[in-house]
């Protein structure tokens, strides 16, 4: 899709099934005692019941095969024929596509270990991914920029200057010092992007940002419409870390829509990893049954109804007793525990609700890549309403990370 009809066309249809589909992704799986959409989806809810728990992980990391899995009795339950079915199938699988990566000039063996220092292998192979799909003769303006990691990379393999705007000091501090010993042409400034008294961009600049979290990068693009900015790539990340309760569409079309989202919601796309090995996949799967089985607890002590959350729970907690887990997580919300608590019980309910919820966020899961691209081209939309020609692709392999879309926007003459 390159013009603004196929965007936008594409954004409505994608409003109009997740819409339909609502009642099977829109969901908050600690609070259900059972299939809450059951009655409605049979065939569904019994093709559920026949998967192994041991096969779950490895289905729901591999979309493709999660949706070929679950669809065909998706489809029993809505009398969809072979061509509706197929249809849903792609729209549910389907990725933005790639593009060629760009000549560039590359880190030789001996800059290479000093520019990707301290950076973890897969975010040094984001950094290098982004970076070779991004070209431009004017400025780069890095947003959110961290220790300017991306605007080092750019600044060296470009040969044009970079302006990086980070609010914590002692990241642009360090980042001044790598720029000065390596005689980049790279500044910094320090400010907060909630706070700015003016526009921070202009016309003639290129901005880039790379996973900048969800108000971080709204706010980039509007300022970015606002200053006439000439060009603008992003990959978007954590669509939920914003500051209203309900989600408000940036582009016009959006806003016409009556698809509501909230920040639980938009976290849906966020649950794929792709880093996770057995042994933190199985404390995971601890962590939720005894967090589970608290909760079971907490229900029948204080007539709570309804899912209580309690903090981030350390590894080593894990390696003791659950009911030291109980007292610790009473303790943190104020609960008052007896003597005579039937610790197995509990705890039974805890791995009996598990296998609940993992089930029920196994099909939520169906959506979450329709869900991430209908909130990338809210985005496409609003630059193309403002006056951009815009293209989205994938910038890496999902391997390297499931947040690989790359919005690449400049403004039309």
């Amino acid at each position: 899709m390159t013009n603004k009809s196929d965007y936008q066309s594409q954004f409505a249809l994608l409003t109009t099934y997740l819409e339909q589909y609502r009642a099977l992704w829109q969901v908050k799986a600690f609070d259900c005692k059972s299939l809450p959409w059951e009655t409605s989806f049979t065939h569904l809810a019994e093709k559920l019941w026949q998967l192994n728990d041991a096969d779950i992980d490895e289905l729901d990391s591999h979309q493709q095969r999660l949706v070929d899995t679950l669809l065909p009795a998706l489809a029993r339950d809505c009398n969809l024929d072979d061509a509706q079915q197929k249809r849903l199938n792609q729209l549910l699988t389907a990725r933005f596509g790639s593009k060629a990566q760009l000549d560039s000039q590359w880190l030789d063996s001996v800059e290479l270990p000093h520019f990707s220092a301290t950076i973890k292998g897969r975010k040094w192979q984001q950094i290098s991914a982004f970076a070779q799909h991004v070209d431009s003769e004017l400025p780069f303006f890095e947003w959110c920029a961290g220790k300017g990691h991306l605007g080092r990379y750019l600044a060296k393999t470009k040969q044009v200057s970079v302006h990086s705007l980070e609010w914590q000091q002692s990241l642009c501090d360090a980042g001044i010092t790598f720029a000065k010993q390596w005689q980049l042409p790279q500044t910094f400034e320090c400010a907060d992007v909630f706070a700015l008294r003016q526009n921070p961009l202009d016309c003639q600049q290129h901005a880039v940002a790379l996973h900048a979290c969800g108000d971080l990068h709204i706010h980039l693009l509007r300022h970015v419409v606002d200053a006439d900015t000439q060009a603008v790539s992003i990959s978007p990340c954590c669509y939920h870390l914003i500051q209203d309760e309900v989600y408000q569409p940036l582009s016009a079309i959006g806003q016409k829509q009556t698809l509501k989202l909230a920040k639980h919601d938009l976290q849906l796309p966020l649950q794929q990893s792709v880093i996770a090995n057995k042994k933190q996949q199985q404390l995971r799967h601890q962590e939720i049954a005894w967090r589970l089985g608290f909760d079971s607890l907490q229900r029948d002590i204080s007539d709570n109804p309804h899912y209580l959350p309690i903090p981030s729970v350390k590894r080593s907690q894990l390696s003791g007793e659950f009911s030291d887990f109980c007292h610790w997580a009473a303790n943190c919300k104020g609960l008052v525990l007896t003597a005579d608590i039937d610790w197995h019980d509990y705890l039974e309910q805890g791995l009996v609700r598990q296998r609940l919820t993992r089930r029920i966020d196994l099909v939520a899961h169906v959506f979450r890549r329709m869900l991430e691209h209908w909130l990338v081209l809210d985005r496409v939309c609003y630059l193309i309403e403002h006056g951009y020609q815009v293209q989205v692709y994938d910038f890496c392999s999902p391997n390297i990370t499931p947040r690989n879309s790359l919005i690449q926007a400049t403004k039309r003459k």
